[in-house]
């Protein structure tokens, strides 16, 4: 029983999409591991443990740094420093004199024997040491009270005197405190009171200069800064290692510089690269699953692993010694933020650079190069403008100058301290600008291929879905011209809307040319059409029911057409939820009419849904339902179009139509207030002209008034010759009056 069940649980593990996402993530560390590790495979065929299998003779000169003897040479040079001293509290050395001279004054004046008084001296006093011990303390005794003091004033200027010069820890020992308050002695000190001064001073006496640690540490730092790097010249020709010698870590550096592989990479350095791998692969899945859900879709997780592979890829095949600069980080930046989003983009740009840098052992500078230019990139491909192909040039551009200042920036810091070759600086400077232009032509090139590859849906795309010559469209124009013009009114309130609230406008305004498509596969059934061809509603003579059921199939046909047409699965977002699972008002009141109340439920007369899950389609469903209102009204008031907007977006709340939708109570507010702008701009008066505007102009050009009829009626006649059939305007609310 127990054997068998947990069979079962193992089949539904192996079986369940857990496993196989973990599965997916151990073949693609794999992999990135394998194609970074493999560089170091030929190591053998150069050095074995350590020694050198051959005489590899240098083909080009070359400077190499000692990097042990500079650090031996920095080493000495910090060790020369003498600790930095900075004076300390004086007060608390001039409080002690005077905290003395107290004690020494209550022990005078205490009512006990000489023998005590001594006793207590001795104690106050450390003089096992001085010969004068006995004159000491008689004379702090027995002098009279003036000279006592004379005494202890003395002291204290001298002490002063001590205190300027300062005391330092190597100082304080008892011959050279004793030297310092001899050299110190202010003027007219009778020998009697030499030594009892410099017996005061000594109790009282500490160290008052003391190491700043921070500034000495700081003075070594600068010290080392300043060391030049020990530098080997190998010329053409020189023997960089023989057959059988030690390869210590300055051959291996010329042998790096020669173009020879010298890393040995054994299976604790692969395992080592692959935890590092597995660490920024976990790093990244985390952040897209706590800050950007969105992108945990299998299409974008195939689209970065595949930018992450061929990095690596091409980081491998360049030969060693070779530039850098040409990895393609920046088309990996700008691919990513067009198929992703920047800030993804910019992480993962920034995990790969780290693992390339550890795997095959790249410079700091690299490092610093390519990530500032991420985030360079990151914030230029945030604001460009995808109506214009070439703007992605022009980032490139755009990112090759900021590279070039970056590296020149880094290289002339390096000048300052080392020799740097200028042509190093110049071709490094080439390959990152070349670099940074074939990025993004290179990106511009895949982009359709990627899109159709991944099924991911670019601005760019968009912006072609959104040309008015594309197929379907062309057919909405013709065979559902007022459907077609629903759509564009729909489409400028949802991208001024989704512009406000921050969503995006671009999908926004798509999905709402292409929202009522599925209106072409019965264009007359919809009152928009039904003016323009000239035909009676075909509702009047239908069962409400069966007019319900033509009207809500339109999501559904639409998303049929979408599929036959090739749009994105995105669009069918649009198509599918722009009515939600709202009720078809006026064919449930229609039937509740003819049925009786009892007799009808709402839930008939519904769509299909679903509701609007994300910003665009949720700006849709308002947007759809307020034009239609708007139109149908024919000339509403300001206050009036403020009124049906508040009331339609109170409707479907109420209605729970915005539930599963990201919009909160403030975007609702933003949307209401740019709708009410732009369809007051749609609904402006024009100026009425006055009624005698003919005899106005007879009298000015001396015209009769019978010709300038004539000719007056005959060009309205040549211009409704001319004009195309007006678009019908009967519509009501989100399509309810068919």
């Amino acid at each position: 029983m127990f054997k068998t069940k947990f069979i079962d649980n193992m089949k539904e593990y192996l079986t369940s999409s857990k496993f196989i996402r973990t599965c997916y993530l151990i073949m693609f560390t794999a992999l990135i591991t394998s194609i970074i590790a493999s560089q170091n495979f030929f190591f053998q065929s150069i050095i074995e443990n350590g020694i050198s299998k051959k005489d590899i003779i240098a083909q080009k000169t070359f400077v190499v740094e000692d990097v042990k003897k500079t650090e031996q040479h920095k080493r000495e040079v910090s060790q020369k420093i003498e600790p930095i001293l900075v004076p300390a509290e004086d007060d608390f050395i001039k409080s002690n004199l005077e905290t003395l001279q107290k004690s020494v004054i209550q022990i005078r004046k205490k009512d006990a024997t000489d023998s005590d008084k001594r006793s207590d001296l001795g104690i106050l006093f450390e003089l096992s040491d001085n010969p004068k011990k006995d004159f000491i303390i008689n004379f702090l005794l027995n002098v009279d009270e003036n000279s006592l003091n004379e005494a202890f004033e003395k002291a204290s200027l001298s002490l002063v005197n001590v205190l300027q010069e300062g005391i330092t820890e190597k100082d304080y020992e008892k011959d050279n405190v004793k030297k310092l308050i001899q050299d110190n002695l202010v003027n007219n000190v009778s020998k009697r009171q030499v030594a009892v001064i410099s017996a005061l001073l000594e109790q009282v006496i500490v160290p008052n200069l003391v190491v700043d640690e921070e500034a000495t540490e700081l003075a070594k730092v600068n010290a080392q800064g300043s060391v030049k790097p020990y530098k080997v010249t190998f010329e053409k020709g020189d023997k960089i290692v023989f057959e059988g010698e030690p390869v210590t870590r300055l051959k291996r550096d010329a042998l790096r510089q020669a173009g020879y592989n010298v890393y040995e990479l054994n299976w604790q350095g692969v395992l080592s690269i692959y935890i590092l791998v597995l660490l920024v692969t976990i790093i990244f899945l985390s952040y897209l699953k706590f800050f950007e859900k969105k992108f945990t879709e299998t299409k974008y997780l195939s689209l970065a692993g595949m930018l992450a592979i061929v990095s690596s890829i091409i980081a491998v095949v360049l030969p060693t010694g070779f530039s850098p600069y040409v990895l393609p980080i920046p088309a990996l930046i700008i691919i990513g933020s067009i198929f992703l989003s920047p800030r993804v983009a910019f992480l993962l740009s920034i995990l790969v650079i780290t693992a390339l840098t550890i795997g095959i052992q790249y410079s700091a500078q690299f490092v610093v190069v390519f990530v500032v230019l991420s985030l360079i990139g990151m914030i230029m491909i945030s604001k460009i403008r995808y109506t214009r192909r070439f703007d992605m040039i022009k980032v490139g551009f755009d990112l090759g100058v900021a590279g070039i200042l970056i590296m020149m920036s880094l290289y002339f810091i390096d000048k300052c301290l080392i020799d740097v070759n200028n042509y190093l600086i110049i071709r490094d400077c080439i390959f990152i600008f070349g670099n940074c232009i074939i990025s993004s032509i290179v990106a511009l090139g895949v982009s359709p291929l990627f899109e159709s590859t991944f099924q991911i849906v670019t601005p760019y795309g968009l912006a072609e879905l959104g040309d008015h010559n594309q197929p379907l469209l062309k057919r909405l124009q013709i065979e559902a011209p007022g459907t077609y013009h629903h759509s564009l009114m729909v489409s400028t309130l949802c991208e001024a809307a989704a512009e406000s609230i921050g969503a995006d406008p671009i999908l926004a305004r798509v999905g709402a040319f292409y929202h009522d498509i599925g209106k072409l596969k019965r264009p007359l059934f919809f009152v928009e059409n039904q003016s323009y061809f000239g035909i009676e509603n075909p509702h009047n003579s239908l069962n409400p029911r069966l007019s319900k059921m033509v009207i809500t199939a339109h999501p559904k046909d639409g998303v049929e057409l979408a599929k036959e047409y090739g749009l994105p699965n995105i669009i069918n977002d649009f198509i599918l939820q722009h009515h939600g699972d709202g009720i078809a008002k006026y064919f449930y009141n229609q039937a509740v009419k003819e049925e009786g109340e009892e007799n009808v439920k709402e839930d008939q007369f519904r769509y299909t849904g679903p509701k609007p899950n994300r910003k665009e389609t949720a700006i849709l469903m308002i947007a759809d339902a307020v034009e239609s209102a708007v139109r149908a009204m024919k000339g509403a008031s300001f206050e009036e179009i403020e009124q049906i907007i508040d009331k339609i977006i109170t409707e479907r709340l109420n209605d729970g139509q915005l539930e599963d939708s990201p919009l909160t109570l403030n975007d609702l507010k933003v949307i209401a207030s740019t709708f009410s702008r732009i369809l007051r701009g749609m609904q402006h008066d024009r100026i009425k002209y006055q009624e005698n505007i003919k005899e106005e102009l007879n009298k000015k050009i001396g015209i009769s008034s019978t010709a300038l009829d004539e000719d007056f009626e005959k060009k309205v006649k040549e211009l409704e010759a001319s004009k195309p059939k007006i678009i019908g305007e009967e519509s009501f609310n989100n399509d309810d009056k068919i």
